[in-house]
């Protein structure tokens, strides 16, 4: 169906993200230190959506003048922690991206200061989507109205706008700029507040706002990411973290591994790391690598993949070519025997954590005893290694090498924007 509107217009705190921790940790800070009594759970939540000068005056009777230094102590905090203590509403990423893709205009208009809207938008992968953010700077923040950020957003006639918000501001703001309003019931506004401004329309959900906005437009499709690299290269660890960042962005996430990944691929697991195990062939250890990955495929990956999730793969068939093909010798073959599993599941992004044999065999040793296949000649090691380096510079658009020698923060800012761009980036290609 066509775009009931060419020009979506979001607000950001309880429209786009759930702010409210991160915002009411900020604003007891700041009565905290401005000497005011401290409000109650449900006071704070008023400073989600508002203009914060106005916010101090009217919950705290603060003066002009006090307010305005409540704001810089509030924005104090808020600038270095609060911003991130927040998530993307379930559902809205999938619209925003949806939107783009069906050729919407997307602008933000917020009471917040545009730095604060632009690393929050950043962080959490929205900002490719965005053709403009309206808000205040370090000149008019304690003077500009909603009405006129709204009208700054505007790139379409007012009619084929729309602007969606939670609270009075955003929607009286809406009407005065002359472009139809849609109350976000599932944000920090009452549904009394709501109800007085007479809005064009609302949305009980992030469900409902998309069926409004997008009807049963196409949506957003499921990714398929591996995180491979040499044992001891802290992929699991990022993986893990990947995961929780990814659920703060509202989506569907499923973290999985091989070999392993359902119950039958995690009993051939059992038998494949066994110390036991010493005396299987090579060629068995590929072929029940290759069982257990069919069976994870068709009972865990596509099912994921079917109903629009992420899913994030410790270990795929990029190892199996690595340890196998590479490190013991077997060749192309590892590739026959894998096909047929591989035929409609190929991964949209792998990454690769880049460090050197040495390194990775410290860190892994250093952290649990070794298994039958930590206990092979370090000579397999490195020849994995120079295959997963062979792998990434074949060409092939989905490999993306990251440096995994860092700190794991750092490791982890890399890999976050890494599959931001998977997602922000044409179908197929990885910027």
């Amino acid at each position: 169906m066509p775009l009931k509107f060419r020009q979506v217009i979001f607000d950001l705190d309880g429209t786009i993200t759930r702010s409210a921790p991160g915002i009411c940790a900020s604003a007891a800070y700041a009565i905290d230190n401005m000497g005011f009594p401290p409000l109650p759970e449900d006071k704070l939540t008023e400073f989600v959506g508002p203009p914060l000068m106005h916010s101090f005056m009217r919950l705290c009777g603060m003066t002009e003048a006090q307010a305005a230094e409540a704001t810089r102590l509030f924005r104090e905090r808020h600038s270095v922690i609060g911003w991130k203590e927040a998530a993307v509403y379930p559902g809205i990423y999938e619209l925003v991206y949806s939107l783009k893709r069906e050729g919407a205009i997307i602008t933000l208009a917020s009471s917040k200061s545009r730095g604060l809207c632009v690393k929050t938008l950043e962080y959490f992968g929205l900002l490719p989507f965005f053709d403009g953010v309206s808000a205040p700077d370090e000149h008019n923040a304690h003077t500009v109205t909603k009405q006129e950020l709204i009208l700054a957003a505007l790139k379409v006639a007012k009619a084929d706008a729309c602007m969606v918000g939670d609270r009075v501001f955003d929607l009286e703001g809406a009407r005065q700029a002359g472009v139809c309003s849609v109350a976000a019931a599932y944000g920090y506004g009452s549904a009394e507040e709501l109800a007085s401004c007479g809005p064009d329309a609302t949305a009980a959900d992030p469900a409902a706002l998309r069926e409004l906005l997008l009807g049963d437009a196409e949506r957003m499709p499921g990714f398929f990411i591996t995180l491979e690299g040499s044992d001891g290269c802290g992929k699991t660890t990022q993986s893990r973290l990947l995961k929780q960042y990814l659920e703060t962005l509202g989506l569907d996430v499923v973290l999985t591994r091989e070999p392993g990944g359902c119950p039958i691929s995690e009993k051939i697991r059992g038998l494949l790391l066994d110390v036991s195990s010493l005396g299987m062939t090579d060629e068995c250890e590929a072929l029940l690598f290759a069982a257990a990955r069919q069976q994870h495929i068709h009972d865990t990956i596509l099912p994921a993949l079917a109903r629009g999730a992420v899913v994030l793969c410790d270990r795929f068939n990029d190892s199996s070519i690595a340890y196998q093909g590479f490190g013991r010798g077997l060749g192309d073959w590892v590739r026959q025997i894998n096909a047929r599993a591989l035929e409609k599941c190929t991964p949209d992004l792998t990454v690769v954590f880049d460090i050197s044999p040495d390194e990775a065999l410290r860190r892994r040793l250093g952290e649990q005893a070794a298994d039958r296949i930590e206990l092979s000649r370090e000579a397999l090691q490195r020849r994995v290694y120079e295959a997963f380096i062979s792998l990434c510079e074949s060409g092939e658009k989905r490999y993306k090498r990251l440096d995994a020698g860092g700190t794991p923060e750092q490791i982890f800012d890399n890999l976050r924007q890494t599959v931001i761009k998977l997602f922000t980036s044409p179908p197929g290609e990885v910027e």
